[in-house]
């Protein structure tokens, strides 16, 4: 199957994409791939060479209908730039739509400023490491090291003579003498500054040497940035895009109505690139999808045939822009309680409450308005002050206890800055990576078993039929993809979670047990979700590829599948040791 010139893809015969007429078009931010995404993404693997993937890129499908033939089909997108099979950066690749503005033709302006820039480089990269300034930076360390020991020699035999002076002033009174140690004294102390002073003028002639030079370098860096930023700002504001309304505006404009400067490579994301094409060829939007394929992300979660959300710092304004005209199916639930469920109290008393919230409903008032469940308990005890000391996702539902008193808040979240409270939470992960029931772009053969070297192929080594384990990787805020976090083994901060399996499932997916000893943002989301940790994705997480397709069923989990299970801690007040465990079925029942 190739695509048509106008790089619209056909669907293989016998596919119906007649749910599609009229429904919402796709929000790019949270969503579950529809059913002709996936068929599509099948279609396009097994279709084209996918080799200038297989480092790892994320892709993109479009649904479309071309009003003029009454047709329908897909568009392919790729976020980025490839190396083709030249070895060269390329923006273009057979069967896949172009990039909005193409910045790779060698003879254009971008290329010109580029090789300018480059030449910058070189030049400083040249001076940074020239012969004479690594000469004149190893002349100032040494000469830094004779001076400290040349004083210290100095200062040394200072306090010797004022030892000796000491020792004379104790055994006479005669005035000459005692004159004579004041002019002895006030001699060494003026010949250790004479030294100080020619140590440092000969230090702070080289530095002044040295000074120059690095100034050369410093300003050639500035000039660097200021050809860089110029080249950016050029290149958004001669992309222009178009909107479901048939409006066009530049990139730069777009963010800059919301006070924001356009991040780098804005625009180059598959989501763009797909809506900008069908919008100047006359097609219709009609559903969405992005997903990864080739090798893990060691840093983002990213896998393997796994659908991801867009970007927010860059496509949150530009799609904002982008997606106007066109009815957006909605993004976040809109019930209370994605559950239908009410919370449920399990204990109370004049200190604390124990309380169990559902999928849906966030733990503490948001920006939104949505009800919380400090908010519904504030309305259950009516003469309580109601005091948050921990958090569950909004999408995660199980046990809670918030504090009645300042007092006992105090000594709840003491406890858990201490790391004393002991919390497991239950999870359904999606089936390995090895299995084609859960990765619905997996290319290998069912019942195929990761290798030896899966850390360095498409699959995660995670991949195996380890009962139970520990997670050890530092998580921080993925400030380009908020609210994702990310692995990052420089900034980011400890993460510890262990895990024991506790049962398979017949459809793929299995269910576990986790003990968070840390308490990051979305840790055992991520933690389950890494490569480099379980790899494989809490069932219905779809910030970090939680989706699957059943394939018997044709059905996907309504709800992410982390529950807390059970929650220990000492009583605020009484030092009481107390347990919790929820009351209510799990996802196990739900899904």
């Amino acid at each position: 199957m190739t695509p048509a010139a106008n790089h619209i893809w056909k669907f293989n015969d016998g596919h119906d994409i007649s749910h599609l007429k009229g429904s919402p078009f796709t929000d790019p931010f949270r969503y579950i791939p529809d059913k002709s995404v996936l068929e599509a993404a099948r279609q396009l693997i097994t279709g084209t060479d996918m080799t200038a993937f297989e480092e790892g890129k994320m892709l993109g499908i479009l649904i479309v209908e071309d009003p003029s033939e009454g047709t329908y089909g897909f568009l392919a997108a790729f976020s980025g730039t490839v190396k083709g099979a030249d070895g060269q950066t390329t923006a273009t690749v057979p069967g896949f739509v172009p990039p909005i503005m193409d910045i790779t033709d060698p003879g254009g302006y971008f290329r010109q400023k580029e090789a300018e820039i480059s030449a910058l480089n070189r030049k400083i990269k040249e001076l940074e490491g020239s012969p004479e300034l690594d000469s004149l930076r190893s002349s100032l360390a040494r000469l830094l090291s004779d001076r400290d020991a040349s004083l210290e020699a100095a200062q040394t035999r200072l306090r010797i003579s004022k030892h000796e002076r000491e020792k004379v002033r104790s055994r006479t009174k005669d005035p000459e003498v005692l004159s004579r140690l004041i002019r002895e004294s006030q001699f060494q102390k003026a010949e250790l500054k004479r030294l100080k002073d020619g140590w440092n003028s000969r230090i702070s002639e080289l530095k002044a040497e040295i000074e120059l030079r690095e100034k050369d370098i410093l300003e050639l860096k500035a000039t660097r940035s200021e050809m860089s930023d110029s080249l950016q700002k050029w290149i958004f504001e001669k992309t222009a895009v178009h909107n479901g309304r048939g409006e066009s505006c530049c990139i730069w404009d777009i963010f800059a109505h919301e006070g924001l400067i356009p991040p780098g490579g804005t625009g180059d994301c598959a989501a763009p690139k797909l809506l900008e094409y069908a919008y100047r060829n006359g097609l219709r939007p009609l559903a969405m999808g992005e997903f990864w394929y080739g090798k893990p992300s060691q840093t983002a979660v990213r896998l393997q045939g796994h659908f991801y959300p867009s970007c927010t710092s860059k496509c949150g304004p530009l799609l904002g822009y982008m997606l106007k005209g066109l009815t957006v199916g909605p993004g976040q639930q809109t019930g209370c309680c994605e559950s239908g469920l009410p919370p449920h109290i399990i204990y109370s008393d004049e200190a604390i409450i124990v309380v169990e919230k559902p999928s849906g409903m966030p733990s503490v008032p948001g920006l939104d308005g949505r009800k919380s469940l400090q908010d519904w308990l504030a309305d259950e005890f009516p003469q309580s002050q109601i005091h948050q000391v921990h958090r569950l996702d909004m999408d995660t539902s199980g046990v809670m206890v918030f504090a009645r008193t300042e007092a006992a808040a105090a000594g709840l979240r003491a406890q858990f800055e201490n790391r004393t409270v002991r919390k497991t939470y239950k999870a359904r992960i999606s089936p390995p990576c090895c299995s084609t029931e859960e990765t619905v772009l997996s290319p290998r053969p069912q019942g195929e078993g990761p290798g030896p070297k899966e850390r360095e192929g498409l699959f995660p080594a995670c991949c195996s039929t380890r009962k139970s384990g520990v997670v050890e990787l530092p998580l921080m805020a993925d400030y380009d993809e908020r609210p994702r976090q990310k692995v990052d083994f420089k900034q980011g901060k400890p993460a510890h979670t262990e895990y024991q399996i506790i049962s398979n499932n017949p459809d793929g997916t299995s269910d576990l047990l986790l003990h968070p000893v840390t308490g990051r943002t979305h840790q055992l989301r991520v933690h389950c979700a890494h490569a480099l940790g379980i790899g494989r994705p809490i069932l219905g997480d779809l910030l970090y590829g939680g989706f699957r397709t059943d394939k018997k069923e044709g059905r996907n989990a309504d709800r992410l599948c982390l529950h807390a299970l059970s929650i220990s801690f000492l009583h605020p007040v009484s030092g009481t040791p107390m347990h919790f465990t929820s009351e209510r079925a799990t996802f196990s029942q739900e899904v």
